[in-house]
């Protein structure tokens, strides 16, 4: 009998526990978006105030509207294709999102694939020359005749040193396993002293 008590209670003892993890686990999620609102934490407690309406977009604070930099656009090729920006240049204000277009066409009776290498200007601006998409990162395979337009999407890091003021971005675009020919190789020729054949 007195285990058959113990064995009651016990139950009885577990199946509050229960019920009680049970009401905790659905008191946790408002009680987490109550904290977080409270301290600023959640991100997904500041999208719904945003979605709701009761809080506005903050603007991007990392733009630096105070000064410009002219971006130019270059567009150099080693093969027969043609390749050129969209856009020659434009203004654009430090930490501001920016994207121009480079513009590609196959003018070759065959099938070709080709990689394009950045290159800036002045050479301390690649540092803070982020690009966030380029057509650059892969290579592509275009069919004759066949055109492409692919966007380079970047940001100019604001630490920029403020003496810059124009940045030229340049591209060359070469043909990868292609028919271009190599660069010649400089053939180096042993040199017989004098003394030696006397």
């Amino acid at each position: 009998m007195a285990n058959l008590s113990a064995n009651r209670r016990m139950l009885g003892k577990l199946a509050v526990i229960t019920v009680g993890m049970f009401a905790f686990g659905y008191a946790l999620v408002p009680l987490y978006k109550t904290i977080c609102e409270m301290t600023g934490i959640n991100i997904l407690a500041l999208g719904e105030q945003v979605l709701s309406g009761k809080k506005a977009t903050p603007a991007n604070s990392q733009v630096d509207t105070s000064r410009t930099i002219t971006v130019e656009f270059d567009a150099n090729s080693r093969g027969p294709w043609e390749f050129k920006p969209a856009k020659r240049s434009l203004t654009v204000h430090p930490g501001e999102m920016t994207t121009v277009v480079y513009e590609f066409q196959n003018v070759q009776n065959r099938r070709m694939s080709a990689q394009a290498i950045p290159s800036y200007a002045p050479m301390q601006a690649s540092a803070h020359f982020n690009k966030l998409e380029c057509f650059c990162f892969n290579q592509y395979t275009l069919e004759p005749g066949e055109k492409k337009s692919w966007p380079v999407v970047f940001v100019i890091d604001p630490k920029l040193s403020k003496d810059v003021s124009t940045i030229t971005l340049s591209y060359t675009f070469f043909e990868v396993g292609g028919k271009t020919p190599a660069a010649p190789v400089a053939v180096v020729r042993p040199v017989i002293s004098e003394s030696a054949g006397s």
